[in-house]
């Protein structure tokens, strides 16, 4: 994907019924604009795994396409039977993704971040354009991850598990500092297995350690101002077999349309754009 930068300037004019001057504030805001490859299906098989690595392992963006689709890491897919993977690999990844290309309601929002329980997915929007997506693994059942609205306070490219002091979490950034939940590198096998935390592929952890802002603190218990938004919505069933098994039946059956991300986001939108318009003003 090749990012263009697009300028919007929005001029919101205040006038007054006498003729008074007409006052304007001009609001530029910077949007991407992203040169996207779409296939031309978008459809999905079962194949085996050992198979299809003997053939395929070696390109790099199949790999990508195919471990995104099967929420796994390369030591991971090789251990599970069948696989998911796209009929046509022309693609870039957000085509094969559950999440919309654009999301109006967040056009005021400069960057979020966006977790899908349901889906085991995660994507980041600037200014509504969807920028990156890829998957994740969410708390297991006895050890879900908390939904809703937080925002990124503190990073460290490599810190100990809350959990098990053996664990260590490499590009951690901390959402939840009492609870001690972030999102990280860690293994993803292909369902949600973690204690609480968000765990994501390393090349995606590094992407969203450099894309979040860090809180800034006013004291030791006070925080100045918040870091990144990030959502985290839905629910998973366990009970169930994976949904992104159901591809190949459904192509769609994970997608998230942008009406249905709109009601989600809505309530936290005011909250979202408060915190955005402080860390803006400092």
């Amino acid at each position: 994907m090749k990012n263009v930068l697009k300028i919007v300037v929005l001029a919101i004019g205040l006038l007054s019924h006498s003729c008074k001057e007409e006052k304007k504030e001009i609001i530029t805001i910077v949007k991407p604009e992203i040169k996207r490859n779409e296939p031309k299906e978008v459809a999905f098989t079962f194949q085996k795994s050992e198979e299809w690595l003997k053939t395929e392992g070696t390109n790099t963006k199949a790999l990508d396409l195919v471990l995104a689709l099967n929420r796994v890491d390369a030591v991971n897919l090789k251990k599970i039977d069948s696989i998911v993977v796209p009929t046509d690999f022309s693609g870039d990844l957000e085509y094969y993704m559950p999440f919309p290309l654009e999301a109006a309601t967040l056009n005021e929002v400069s960057k979020i971040i966006l977790f899908s329980y349901a889906t085991q997915a995660f994507a980041t929007y600037e200014y509504g354009v969807l920028t990156h997506t890829g998957p994740t693994s969410l708390g297991r059942e006895k050890d879900k991850t908390p939904t809703g609205l937080f925002f990124t306070n503190w990073k460290a490219e490599e810190t100990t598990s809350t959990f098990n002091d053996e664990w260590k979490l490499k590009w951690n950034f901390n959402i939840e500092n009492k609870l001690g939940v972030g999102f990280h590198e860690y293994e993803l096998p292909g369902y949600p297995a973690s204690h609480s935390c968000l765990r994501l592929l390393e090349k995606d952890a590094k992407m969203l350690y450099e894309f979040a802002d860090q809180w800034e603190l006013e004291s030791a218990e006070k925080v100045k101002l918040k870091g990144t938004p990030v959502i985290i919505f839905g629910s998973y069933d366990f009970k169930n077999p994976k949904i992104w098994n159901t591809l190949p039946q459904d192509a769609k059956a994970l997608s998230i349309s942008e009406s249905e991300l709109e009601t989600i986001i809505s309530s936290y939108l005011p909250s979202i754009l408060k915190e955005q318009t402080k860390r803006e003003k400092k």
